[in-house]
């Protein structure tokens, strides 16, 4: 087989393959085999019929018609391999195709449709934020707190209105346009977001037992006000105790504060190990992803990693013992929120790989054999060369040398990207500038 390759414009490669002559009078004497086996031919045992007999009965051109798909399908993953390309939907091979003749090579031109190849703004090495590597004292004061919330108690409030942060039940009418709201006993957190801003705004300085009514207009078109009737039934607090000796030993089982610091310490310091190196990378290639110079990721390229997370994530819950209704249920999502959701995050992913390839044509990322090989003996496969094997014959090799490309780039990306630690727990802590007056 030979195959040549046009240049690629608009994301268009068009090859044109040559297959032998001895390969396809081998495709054609298959041909008339099966048909042979396939078909009746009075006067002829099951596979003995002559050529001319199937040419009579079915049609002359009938076995080399089946013949040329045999040619052109038993080549398509070849054709993917010596490219080395990843079309992003299925290839287009010319209407008007020949068929194979005997004894004559046999070309054929196939059109395939790329991803883009978008240029970053920018090629320098990223600047992120990261959390301290070393564990902070307000990272366990932050952790602490947490566990304490654990021990809080909530206590009725008589002496003042509601607050930010507060534990209310509300009976809430409606008057206008709210059935959706209406409800004897509805408990909601101020500020949780779990009733309209209109509302959590409304009943903050209310006291219990005071009734309010409350109007709003949803945002969009065609939208009608709303109004409701709210009294509030309840008013708690949520009161965190103080940590002292006592209540680290009888609530946490430590001698006292002193070890449950360090053991705090510990933990944190285990899950900085395990989860900043993969926090970097993902911040690191989401910060080269903002330089893509793509207005809009191409929706055929868009759809193939839309469908590639899909079957992902379905494979994942279904290792769980899940399928996708039940983890819907569970989660309190619509099927239309969740396919919502999975194009986003495949809108991302397919820029953030867009921009990887940018840098990795950029640095002249090379993938030999042995980057290959080694690929397939990590990726924990009994047998490893018959894994590979198994990717050459069904043409995904070059997917295989995409991902090596990739990772080398983020490598480099990871290794030289510019880091400023920053203590989220202290920034939260630190009062703006002014408050103080």
């Amino acid at each position: 087989m030979n195959i040549t390759a046009s240049d690629v414009e608009n994301q268009q490669l068009t090859a044109t393959v040559t297959i032998p002559a001895a390969d396809v009078d081998a495709a054609i004497k298959q041909a008339y085999r099966d048909c042979a086996k396939k078909y009746r031919f009075p006067g002829f045992r099951p596979g003995k019929a002559p050529r001319p007999v199937i040419d009579n009965m079915l049609g002359k051109g009938f076995a080399h018609a089946q013949a040329t798909n045999d040619v052109i399908a038993a080549n398509e993953a070849a054709v993917l391999n010596e490219l080395d390309i990843v079309p992003v939907s299925d290839p287009h091979y010319q209407d008007d195709l020949d068929m194979v003749k005997d004894h004559e090579d046999y070309v054929y031109k196939v059109d395939f449709k790329l991803r883009p190849s978008a240029e970053l703004s920018s090629y320098d090495a990223v600047s992120i934020e990261m959390p301290p590597a070393e564990v902070t004292e307000s990272e366990i004061d932050a952790q602490i707190e947490m566990l304490l919330g654990y021990q809080a108690r909530f206590e009725d409030v008589e002496d003042r209105g509601i607050e930010q942060d507060d534990f209310v039940t509300l009976a809430i009418k409606d008057v206008k346009n709210a059935e959706d709201l209406a409800s004897e006993s509805r408990y909601v957190m101020v500020g949780s977001g779990s009733v309209p801003e209109a509302v959590d705004e409304g009943i903050r300085g209310m006291k219990k037992d005071e009734t309010k009514e409350i109007s709003w207009t949803p945002e969009g078109d065609d939208t009608e006000e709303k109004t409701v009737e709210v009294t509030v039934t309840s008013l708690k607090t949520r009161v965190v105790p103080e940590l002292t000796d006592e209540l680290a030993k009888d609530a946490f089982g430590f001698d006292d504060i002193a070890a449950m610091r360090d053991a705090v310490k510990i933990e944190i310091d285990q899950d900085k190990k395990a989860q900043l190196p993969g926090l970097k990378e993902n911040r690191a290639v989401a910060a080269l992803a903002e330089r893509l110079e793509l207005e809009e990721v191409d929706a055929d390229y868009a759809e193939t990693v839309f469908k590639e997370l899909g079957q992902t994530f379905l494979q994942n819950i279904a290792a769980r013992g899940m399928n996708l209704d039940q983890w819907l249920q569970a989660n309190r999502i619509t099927s239309e929120q969740f396919i919502a959701d999975l194009h986003h995050q495949a809108d991302d992913v397919a820029r953030e790989s867009l921009a990887l390839d940018a840098l990795a044509r950029h640095l002249e990322i090379e993938v030999t054999e042995e980057d290959v090989d080694k690929e397939f003996e990590n990726a924990g496969v009994e047998d490893a060369e018959a894994s590979k094997a198994s990717f050459i014959a069904e043409g995904r090799m070059p997917a295989v040398r995409d991902s090596i490309r990739r990772s080398k780039a983020c490598d480099w990306l990871v290794e030289n990207a510019q880091v400023t630690e920053v203590d989220q727990t202290a920034k939260t802590d630190e009062a703006p500038e002014g408050d103080a007056e």
